[in-house]
């Protein structure tokens, strides 16, 4: 399983610049005992330090039902669906006051982020989370994320947040997402039972043998498992994203890992974020629409990578909603790009070639400066 890689450095995790952090419930909790004030105080000194050294750090955090629980004097996780998002709605305030008072305290602003999997499915409000967490990340504001579990129902009955920790992997291009957990990482088997598992080291993300080693139950506070795990770094790796999977009470694992200490499980993403995103633009999602550029916006996509903005439109073809994916062309014809629209075709219209600083004049709101951001086109 190991590709024979070197395995006394981690280039994935040293290089990386964006990274998405998951920690589970039992660590967060300790064992459900309630929010670990140490544990947590730890995760926010390296992440601030990180944040410090240039890193953009995204924290994933599980425990808001555990500590609801612990809060409401429950010792046993329930299993009607309205006591545990009664006991989510609870636990969810500590949590994040934790949260926030521990990153103060390493100079670095904080910010509650509830989604749900309908957040990242829909494409406008994909694109509505995506602009809000890259605007903090730009602000040097670590986001919190959890599932919303006050109002969600699948992922409080059967799974835990690292699928979640996955999506929003995807969702901010993330270059590594590093799952935090009880365990050191992945074994060939379950190494409580079978005294003959090895670990592994290093593997490739979404390979099929890692589904059979991962088997079994998360713990009796948290809903995931070792196979949850690996399902999240499959889905990872579908943008790019290589995946950790390591004990969270190591010492500095954060800072370690950034230093490219092999730690714990890498599983490898095979293909390349920029090739993952093109794909899923081009395969899999149907066109909705056009906007036809001057010459100048076609130059500055294809030449120098810029976004599209408002000014270099000359017209607008068929109808589409923001977070559609629409074709950009030239004004001969040919596709130039396409990519997610930030505004409909209606409000595409008012805006046509109008400079960024008029759209709110144009709109009464303004979205984005840009119709389409490079990060959300592709050309060709």
């Amino acid at each position: 399983m190991s590709e024979g890689a070197d395995l006394s450095i981690n280039d994935e995790l040293r290089n990386a610049r964006r990274i998405v952090v998951k920690v589970g419930s039992s660590l967060v909790t300790n064992e459900g005992r309630g929010v670990d004030a140490e544990a947590i105080g730890n995760w926010c000194r390296q992440m601030a330090a990180l944040g410090q050294a240039g890193r953009e750090i995204v924290m994933v955090s599980s425990g808001a039902i555990a500590e609801g629980m612990k809060r409401l004097g429950w010792t046993a996780r329930p299993k009607e669906l309205h006591e545990l998002q009664a006991a989510a709605a609870v636990g969810q305030m500590g949590l994040a006051q934790m949260y926030e008072s521990k990153l103060r305290e390493h100079g670095f602003g904080s910010a509650q982020v509830l989604l749900t999997h309908a957040d990242l499915a829909d494409r406008e409000r994909y694109l509505n989370a995506r602009s809000t967490l890259v605007t903090l990340l730009g602000l040097k504001v670590i986001p919190v994320i959890n599932e919303n579990d006050t109002v969600v129902t699948d992922e409080i009955k059967f799974g835990d947040n690292d699928t979640l920790g996955a999506l929003v992997a995807n969702l901010v291009d993330a270059d590594a997402y590093v799952i935090l957990t009880d365990q050191p990482g992945l074994y060939t088997a379950d190494p409580r039972r079978n005294p003959d598992a090895t670990f592994v080291a290093r593997a490739r993300a979404g390979d099929p043998e890692l589904e059979r080693m991962a088997g079994g139950a998360g713990s009796a506070i948290g809903r995931g498992g070792m196979l949850t795990k690996i399902l999240a770094a499959r889905r990872a790796a579908g943008s790019g994203t290589s995946t950790v999977i390591a004990w969270g009470r190591e010492t500095d694992v954060l800072l370690r890992l950034a230093a490219g200490e092999p730690i714990g499980t890498l599983l490898v993403a095979q293909t390349a974020k920029v090739a993952a995103r093109k794909r899923w633009m081009v395969d899999h999602l149907q066109l909705r629409g056009a906007v036809v550029v001057d010459d100048g916006a076609a130059i500055k996509l294809r030449d120098e990578g810029k976004s599209l903005l408002p000014i270099g439109v000359r017209e607008v073809e068929g109808e589409f909603h923001r977070g559609d994916v629409i074709a950009v062309r030239a004004l001969d014809g040919r596709m130039v790009a396409r990519g997610l629209a930030n505004y409909s075709s209606a409000e595409a219209r008012l805006i046509a070639r109008k400079p960024s600083s008029q759209i709110e004049a144009a709109l009464g709101y303004a979205n984005e400066p840009e119709l389409v951001h490079r990060d959300n086109l592709v050309l060709g």
